[in-house]
């Protein structure tokens, strides 16, 4: 028996949970990171890392009724532990100790969760643009890409990536205007 897996799950079937509930906030995941720990840590080993131990935490048998949340916070504690590594050793750190809950301190938590729909509302929004759209949306807005970046990634114009761009925000504003009135609201 593989030790990586649980013995009712075969690995094409946690292949197929990563697949569902870990992967698609790897974007998220970045930008928060981004946002939190700005030069304070490897992105790329540190998102690795945190696949790592969510797929092991899983084998293990840990009950995961949030693998989103499961997956950020243990990205946030492997970035903490990086920087307080750092600040062991005497290396200084980028960002303030403080700055780095997972949650505002300055909000409570209707202003959290409510914060948490909207990302939720815009990420739903993203994906249901055509797949060359989504593209220049994620790369710009996720990534923040400049639009002379994304074009030569993509291989297309930057007036292309630009047309793009303002068909991205005008859907996504549309799907917002029809989720208000689908609410009720004004």
């Amino acid at each position: 028996m593989n030790p990586e897996f649980p013995s009712d799950a075969s690995p094409s079937a946690d292949h197929r949970w990563f697949n569902d509930h870990v992967l698609p906030h790897e974007p998220m995941l970045r930008a928060w990171l981004r946002s939190r720990f700005p030069r304070g840590v490897e992105l790329d080993d540190l998102v690795q890392e945190a696949f790592t131990r969510v797929l092991r935490a899983r084998a293990n048998g840990a009950a995961m009724h949030s693998p989103k949340a499961f997956l950020f916070a243990t990205a946030r504690n492997l970035a903490l532990d990086v920087l307080r590594h750092r600040q062991v050793s005497g290396q200084d750190t980028l960002v303030p100790f403080e700055s780095l809950d997972v949650l505002d301190g300055s909000d409570g938590i209707p202003e959290t969760v409510d914060r948490h729909e909207k990302l939720e509302r815009l990420t739903l929004a993203i994906q249901s643009l055509p797949e060359r759209c989504r593209e220049v949306m994620t790369l710009r807005k996720v990534y923040g890409l400049s639009q002379k970046d994304i074009a030569a990634r993509l291989g297309i114009s930057e007036c292309t990536v630009s047309a793009q761009l303002t068909i991205g925000v005008r859907k996504c504003t549309e799907s917002f205007a029809r989720d208000r009135r689908e609410a009720g609201l004004r």
